[in-house]
């Protein structure tokens, strides 16, 4: 088997980037690497879910009141599992845990950093094969180093946030991850089992011609919303468009797609549920900061989400994301209303 070497692996180019910075102790650098191991081992368990006992309900109902799958289990004891052995972490958040889980050993207490993350994000769609993801985001904590990591090391806002990423599997499963540095993805290739640099620099185009919504909801929608999501379906040649309706009903395969080839994901709040449905912390805070990093926008309706000052762990919020341009046009609407 012949390997192409001028294609670098994860570690690789974690290695490579550290290289740059000659007073950094590595220690982000590790804790992505673990992340990477963590969802390699997820990946192989999605890859064969429907022939073993895994797949379907759990039995039990998660913080969110949602039904917990057998997958989403299994997935985030990896990634627990992953950064409790690890050097590089102090404690984390799960969207599938009630409270923050903190590492008290003397190697997690000096560590630099914390990690909040949904393990399996769109885990309805489990059982009819359709792609999903993990989500993740790492903070520098605020605490004093040395001693247990604390809940306020958690609920910090978004634009504190040293690096966030996801990882979708899919047709190939992809490992993308942003730093101040930029957004960098990575494919996995199972004859090697390495996260290979496939999409180098991510830049979300200004402009796309894709929307995500749930249309279904139409009438749930704030006026603005609807004004915006009706121009939206007239648009034609002359203004850019015709624009296509994409809804996977996967945040991260809807948001990857757009951040690929230029788009905007919507998931406004409904007369039901006003805040939203999606967390800020495990699903908004993350894809915002990848997102604004390739040069696109993402808000709430009324403010920046990486400005949010969160409350609690578990804090929803209805969520705007996508290419520049687009997010100027959906502004204009909101304004207005």
């Amino acid at each position: 088997m012949n390997i192409n070497r001028n294609i670098l692996t994860l570690d690789e180019f974690t290695i490579q980037e550290l290289r740059n910075f000659p007073a950094a102790t590595g220690e982000l650098s590790s804790l992505l690497r673990d992340m990477g191991l963590a969802a390699k081992r997820v990946n192989v368990e999605v890859n064969k879910a429907g022939l073993v006992d895994i797949l379907g309900d759990y039995g039990t109902t998660n913080v969110q009141g949602e039904e917990v799958k057998k997958l989403d289990v299994y997935a985030n004891n990896q990634f627990v599992g992953a950064l409790k052995h690890g050097i590089s972490c102090a404690g984390i958040g799960s969207e599938e845990l009630d409270d923050v889980v903190i590492f008290d050993d003397p190697v997690s207490n000096n560590s630099k950093y914390v990690c909040l993350f949904d393990p399996l994000d769109g885990s309805s769609n489990i059982d009819v094969n359709v792609s999903i993801g993990t989500i993740f985001s790492v903070y520098r904590r605020v605490s004093e180093r040395g001693k247990p990591c604390t809940k306020e090391d958690f609920l910090q806002q978004g634009n504190k946030q040293v690096a966030a990423g996801y990882v979708i599997y899919g047709s190939s499963t992809m490992f993308v991850y942003a730093t101040k540095r930029g957004v960098n993805g990575f494919t996995l290739d199972p004859q090697i089992g390495e996260f290979c640099l496939s999409h180098p620099g991510i830049k979300c185009p200004e402009k796309g011609k894709i929307y995500s919504v749930n249309h279904g909801n139409f009438f749930q929608y704030e006026q603005g919303v609807k004004e915006y999501i009706t121009a939206c379906q007239k648009k034609t040649k002359a203004d850019g468009g015709p624009y296509t309706q994409r809804y996977i009903g996967s945040m991260v395969a809807d948001v990857h797609r757009n951040l690929i080839k230029g788009g905007i994901f919507t998931y406004p709040g409904t007369i039901d549920k006003p805040k939203g449905k999606l967390r800020l912390m495990y699903e908004c805070n993350p894809f915002a900061y990848i997102v604004e990093k390739a040069g696109g926008k993402a808000t709430n309706g009324k403010q920046r989400i990486l400005d949010i000052q969160p409350t609690e762990l578990h804090q929803r919020t209805p969520l705007f994301i996508g290419s520049n341009k687009m997010m100027e046009e959906l502004e204009t609407y909101l304004e207005e209303k």
